[in-house]
């Protein structure tokens, strides 16, 4: 049976590994084990906050159209119930674009809103 050579892959595993851990501290860019070991962790963290990213813009969304709420005299829950109950599919990222840049139309919907819960 043939003896299996592998410099050319190992390298270019190597090399692959290197790449991204070019701009690390020390010997995190330089050793391979210490620049794999930290390529990994660095991916862990890094599709983690690829969730965590999701969360953190909802709750800003949610921020903002209670801010804009309680300037129109009602509270985020009583809101987005009353959109709910008048039938108005608009998210949560509109509803907050509207309350930071147009306050009238955020106003108009909120109207919308106390009617449909009247």
């Amino acid at each position: 049976m043939a003896r299996i050579k592998r410099a050319v892959n190992a390298a270019k595993k190597r090399r692959k590994v290197f790449k991204l851990a070019k701009g690390y501290y020390g010997a995190k860019s330089k050793q391979y084990r210490a620049a794999s070991q930290q390529v990994m962790r660095s991916m862990a963290y890094a599709f983690v906050g690829r969730k965590n990213k999701k969360r953190e813009y909802r709750r800003l969304w949610i921020a903002r159209i209670n801010a804009g709420a309680r300037m129109c005299g009602t509270t985020y829950s009583r809101l987005i119930n009353g959109l709910k109950v008048a039938g108005v599919e608009i998210n949560r990222k509109v509803l907050a674009d509207l309350a930071v840049t147009d306050l009238n139309a955020f106003k108009e919907l909120c109207d919308v809103a106390a009617k449909a819960k009247a």
